[in-house]
């Protein structure tokens, strides 16, 4: 019984380090897209497009709900909570 547990924890071990791999090697794919969409982007001149509901993260940040915004802009954009945070904050300072 011991024994089994043992490998069971060795086996969840193994494959929780080698899911881990991967998701860097993805996360890594994934910058380097997009360092290169932002570099042809700035070479055409080209901008990115606004977000489309940006109107309601705006109510939310002037009704001064600053959570409530970010929470609207991560379903919007689906950004990770320290990208909105910060992009919202970006707003807030153009108000």
């Amino acid at each position: 019984m011991i024994f089994a547990l043992i490998a069971l924890v060795l086996a969840v071990n193994w494959i929780t380090a080698h899911v881990n791999q991967k998701v860097r090697e993805v996360a890594r794919k994934a910058d380097r897209i997009e360092r290169k969409l932002d570099v042809i982007m700035d070479h055409l001149g080209l901008e990115e497009p606004p977000v489309a509901g940006l109107d309601r993260v705006l109510e939310r940040l002037r009704a001064g709900k600053k959570i409530e915004a970010i929470k609207i802009y991560r379903e919007l954009t689906g950004e990770g909570l320290k990208e909105a945070k910060d992009a919202v904050e970006a707003l807030e300072h153009k108000l």
